[in-house]
């Protein structure tokens, strides 16, 4: 649910409210209950509660995927006959 910051023009009071996207604006104000109390425009908010994918899926304690590792070069056959193309 999105989080609103709400602030009274009568006395001041403000407070953050957890409301549906479909939910009225509140007006009355909690604190001196006048209907003064409005929503503030503020950068989006939003709460992160409860088992969801950041504490499951990215919170350390998972396997890391295995670094590829080069391949190491095969030895040069050891010939001494001096016909293959590794001896000369």
């Amino acid at each position: 649910m999105p989080i609103y910051a709400y602030k009274c023009a009568s006395c001041g009071f403000s407070q953050d409210e957890m409301q549906k996207m479909s939910d009225a604006l509140l007006a009355v104000c909690p604190s001196c209950g006048k209907p003064d109390y409005a929503k503030q425009v503020t950068a989006a908010g939003f709460a992160l509660k409860g088992t969801g994918w950041y504490a499951t899926d990215f919170k350390g304690g998972g396997s890391k995927p295995a670094e590829a590792k080069p391949k190491p070069e095969a030895p040069a056959p050891a010939c001494d006959t001096g016909a293959c193309p590794a001896c000369n």
